[in-house]
């Protein structure tokens, strides 16, 4: 029971941290995920950390609380789930309860103006950051370069919903798996003839 307790509050002041430390959500949140999950504590490996994120990425919901539903859940079961993602969004509800109480009043002043000048370069340095580092350590290919490219191209220049890009790339991936799968099994089953 006490080994529990460690574990669910070790995984709530874990996230709740992730979620007090990054402003620009959920793809700015990734390096300090990393940080803390694979480096600082060791609860997963990179590579499950990356497997974890295109998961996360391909179902509905916020980046953040997928995350932590999955971590959480992979960690310490359904309660685990629970206390990362109580852990990952009550910052931001408190935070964002407090500017909502105090904005009107404090959104004229230069210096208020000022900060959120501040926050929105670094949180698409943050977001390059997390793009380039999850790059290093996927196992390139042709079909997964030119994936890559062609959803750049479509994003930035023709205004598709990303939820008819994503339903196109996961029917590609399964039909390139269903393809390289037969036609592996095909030429086994030539060199048992």
């Amino acid at each position: 029971m006490i080994k529990n307790t460690k574990k669910l509050s070790s995984l709530f002041l874990t996230f709740f941290k992730i979620g007090l430390f990054t402003f620009g959500g959920g793809f700015a949140m990734i390096p300090l995920m990393e940080q803390e999950i694979v480096d600082n504590h060791g609860w997963i490996d990179k590579d499950k950390f990356i497997d974890a994120i295109s998961i996360t990425q391909s179902v509905p919901g916020a980046v953040a609380v997928n995350l932590a539903i999955f971590f959480g859940y992979d960690f310490a079961g359904l309660t685990g789930a629970l206390a990362a993602t109580i852990g990952v969004a009550l910052p931001s509800f408190i935070i964002i309860l407090l500017i909502a109480m105090g904005f009107n009043r404090f959104s004229e002043y230069q210096f208020v103006e000022n900060i959120f000048r501040g926050i929105r370069p670094a949180v698409v340095g943050l977001i390059i950051y997390a793009a380039v580092d999850l790059g290093k350590n996927i196992n390139w290919s042709f079909k997964l370069l030119t994936t890559l490219v062609v959803v750049f191209i479509i994003n930035a220049f023709f205004n598709i919903s990303p939820i008819i890009i994503i339903l196109i790339v996961i029917f590609l991936g399964l039909a390139f798996t269903i393809k390289d799968y037969t036609g592996k099994k095909g030429s086994e089953e030539s060199l048992n003839e």
